[in-house]
């Protein structure tokens, strides 16, 4: 539980105006009823499914989101680059050298605890950037030198990739989330390291959908190949994402809390779960 550390809310990959009506419901009564203290959120898809706009990331600042992160999408909205760029949303940190902006920052709580946030980029079946391994590992290096705790946003396809990483970084990160399938897995686990660990968090926003878009151009681009625009879907709109509470002594996890909620079922209460058996 919360008492002796800080507790971190990850938002899943948020999906066009339906996730982003998600967020702006969900986060600020998350923040007060589950005593959030800080919130991260892959944004790459905010902006009709695929990038993000100047525009939008700012409105998802305004809603309570602390740090943004994105993957191989960031780039795809022009307007979108110079919050890059300048810092304010990440991009995954295993660029080259010479792309525009930063893989990893350190954000504070309200309480002034610094909070670590790397986002990399998987290669299996990806484009081939540098190595996220080695790569993460250089950064929280240096990120180690400024906070205690350490959150990877590990954006990637591969289901043996991700795992890996969270092996590779089991007792080094207070937690190793992986995003960009957009399907939330049953896998939640705190290591035996003290590293929280998800395969994917999941995606916000539209779930009657192929992975957040509407399903009969995605059904026609499947059956014939041509490059069918797709649009975001519209129902069966979700928040899905984890809940981590942090030791703020050693950074490592005490638990992880996987959580897919219903924007009908807004007015549910939030109580914590019950703890298991």
């Amino acid at each position: 539980m919360k008492a002796g550390g800080m507790r971190v809310l990850f938002v899943g990959d948020i999906v066009g105006r339906p996730g982003r009506r998600a967020v702006a419901w969900w986060i600020p009564r998350l923040r007060r009823e589950r005593a959030i203290d800080l919130i991260i959120a892959n944004g790459e898809n905010a902006a009709a499914g695929s990038g993000i706009t100047e525009k939008i990331g700012e409105s998802l600042f305004a809603t309570g989101v602390d740090v943004i992160t994105t993957g191989n999408h960031a780039w795809d909205k022009r307007d979108g680059i110079p919050l890059i760029e300048e810092g304010r949303i990440l991009r995954p940190a295993n660029y080259p050298p010479g792309v525009g902006g930063i893989g990893a920052l350190v954000a504070h709580t309200p309480g002034g605890e610094p909070v670590g946030v790397l986002n990399v980029q998987g290669r299996a079946f990806m484009r081939d950037i540098d190595c996220p391994f080695r790569v993460a590992k250089r950064e929280i290096e240096r990120l180690r030198s400024e906070a205690v705790a350490i959150v990877v946003d590990f954006h990637a396809e591969a289901t043996a990739e991700k795992i890996a990483m969270g092996w590779y970084l089991d007792g080094e990160v207070s937690a190793v989330i992986g995003t960009h399938t957009h399907v939330q897995t049953a896998d939640e686990r705190v290591l035996p390291g003290g590293t929280a660990y998800i395969t994917d968090v999941g995606m916000t926003g539209p779930h009657e959908s192929v992975i957040g878009m509407e399903v009969r151009g995605s059904i026609h681009r499947m059956l014939t190949g041509l490059p069918t625009r797709l649009e975001p879907a519209k129902n069966d709109i979700r928040l899905c994402g984890v809940i981590i509470d942090i030791d703020a002594t050693s950074g490592h996890a005490q638990r992880l809390e996987r959580i897919n909620l219903p924007l009908e079922d807004a007015q549910k209460p939030l109580s914590d779960q019950e703890e298991p058996e």
